[in-house]
Protein backbone atom coordinates (compact mmCIF):
# COMPACT_ATOMS: atom_id res chain seq x y z
CA UNK A 1 0.00 0.00 0.00
CA UNK A 2 2.51 2.51 1.23
CA UNK A 3 4.68 2.13 -2.55
CA UNK A 4 1.31 3.06 -4.19
CA UNK A 5 0.58 6.02 -2.00
CA UNK A 6 4.29 7.06 -2.85
CA UNK A 7 4.43 6.35 -6.54
CA UNK A 8 1.13 8.64 -6.91
CA UNK A 9 3.20 11.32 -4.63
CA UNK A 10 5.98 11.58 -7.39
CA UNK A 11 3.47 11.27 -10.27
CA UNK A 12 2.36 14.51 -12.20
CA UNK A 13 -1.05 16.18 -11.98
CA UNK A 14 -1.44 14.84 -16.18
CA UNK A 15 -0.25 11.34 -15.33
CA UNK A 16 -3.09 11.40 -12.50
CA UNK A 17 -5.77 12.17 -14.96
CA UNK A 18 -4.82 9.78 -17.61
CA UNK A 19 -4.34 7.09 -14.53
CA UNK A 20 -8.20 8.41 -13.36
CA UNK A 21 -9.35 7.85 -17.02
CA UNK A 22 -7.42 4.79 -17.60
CA UNK A 23 -8.40 3.11 -14.53
CA UNK A 24 -12.08 3.97 -14.76
CA UNK A 25 -12.12 3.05 -18.13
CA UNK A 26 -11.11 -0.91 -17.18
CA UNK A 27 -13.81 -0.24 -14.03
CA UNK A 28 -16.45 0.32 -16.40
CA UNK A 29 -15.05 -2.75 -18.93
CA UNK A 30 -14.90 -5.13 -15.96
CA UNK A 31 -18.33 -4.27 -14.85
CA UNK A 32 -19.95 -5.32 -17.76
CA UNK A 33 -18.18 -8.33 -18.11
CA UNK A 34 -19.15 -9.42 -14.55
CA UNK A 35 -22.97 -8.65 -15.61
CA UNK A 36 -22.86 -10.91 -18.83
CA UNK A 37 -20.17 -13.96 -17.20
CA UNK A 38 -19.35 -13.75 -13.53
CA UNK A 39 -15.77 -12.94 -13.44
CA UNK A 40 -13.39 -15.18 -11.17
CA UNK A 41 -12.69 -12.88 -8.43
CA UNK A 42 -15.49 -10.16 -8.20
CA UNK A 43 -13.66 -8.59 -5.09
CA UNK A 44 -11.27 -7.03 -8.31
CA UNK A 45 -14.48 -5.17 -8.87
CA UNK A 46 -13.76 -3.63 -5.41
CA UNK A 47 -10.19 -3.18 -5.39
CA UNK A 48 -10.59 -1.47 -8.20
CA UNK A 49 -13.41 1.09 -7.62
CA UNK A 50 -11.19 2.07 -4.25
CA UNK A 51 -7.87 2.32 -5.86
CA UNK A 52 -9.31 4.84 -8.42
CA UNK A 53 -11.13 6.90 -5.30
CA UNK A 54 -7.56 6.34 -4.04
CA UNK A 55 -6.13 7.96 -7.25
CA UNK A 56 -8.75 11.05 -7.43
CA UNK A 57 -7.72 12.06 -3.53
CA UNK A 58 -4.65 11.99 -5.12
CA UNK A 59 -5.24 14.12 -7.56
CA UNK A 60 -7.26 16.64 -5.51
CA UNK A 61 -4.84 17.22 -3.12
CA UNK A 62 -1.92 17.49 -5.79
CA UNK A 63 -4.00 20.64 -7.28
CA UNK A 64 -4.99 22.29 -4.46
CA UNK A 65 -1.54 22.27 -3.72
CA UNK A 66 -0.87 24.47 -6.61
Amino acid sequence: MAKNKENKENMSVEQLEELVIAEKARYTRMKFNHAVAPIDNPMDLRFLRRNIAKTMTALQAKKNAK
